[in-house]
């Protein structure tokens, strides 16, 4: 699995934003170069390999010289709090997932990720929490989640949650496999009827389970 974060794909700011970096909402959609995104997104489904450049967040700009190199893999892990908020990124997904996380562990999170990654005070993380943070939560995040194809509540700690997550994308990666051995083969799709119907010809024909 390889992960590839959205906040990779922040735009650089102009010279004038800069110049007022502490009003600048880097939790809107907009902050964001989607279209960059979207091609190195078409590029790994491809089998291609991409340079994704890589965003300095004390400067707050992207570096001009070094790009982190990605590698085309079975599966891409896409991850970052605005991804279902454009419908083209969400249609490149095979899977959505929505991590339920409790707002005060949230804000806890940023709070030491902000002081210890980025060189922030704490005053104005929490300026910034108030002032875009949460309310780009309400606005854009939040009402993403409908588009979740598996929410997961209580974040990392639901681990039946992610055991079985982790067994489906396994479960996908086999008759991946399957099918490129065997060019010819046709996997159908799991389903409770399919599965049931199998169940019901064991009952009359058990030799079936051993052919």
């Amino acid at each position: 699995m390889l992960p590839k974060i959205l906040d990779s794909f922040y735009r650089g700011l102009t010279a004038e934003e800069a110049g007022r970096v502490h009003e600048y909402n880097f939790d809107h959609p907009d902050a964001f170069d989607t279209e960059q995104l979207l091609e190195c997104a078409e590029k790994l489904r491809c089998g291609q390999c991409v340079q994704v450049p890589i965003y300095d967040f004390k400067k707050h700009r992207r570096s001009s010289e070094s790009f982190r190199q990605v590698n085309a893999s079975d599966v891409i892990i896409l991850e970052g709090i605005l991804v279902f908020h454009d419908a083209r990124v969400r249609n490149l997904m095979n899977m959505k997932i929505f991590v339920d996380t409790d707002a005060d562990v949230r804000l806890a999170r940023r709070i030491r990720r902000d002081t210890v990654e980025r060189g922030r005070d704490i005053d104005s993380v929490l300026e910034q929490y108030a002032k875009f943070v949460k309310p780009a939560f309400d606005d854009f995040v939040l009402p993403s989640k409908k588009y979740a194809d598996v929410i997961i509540p209580r974040g990392g700690d639901n681990h039946v949650a992610i055991d079985l997550i982790v067994q489906h994308i396994r479960t996908k990666l086999g008759q991946h496999d399957l099918c490129k051995v065997y060019p010819n083969v046709f996997v159908i799709q799991s389903t409770f009827q399919v599965n049931l119907s199998y169940l019901l010809d064991l009952m009359y024909f058990p030799f079936l389970a051993h052919s």
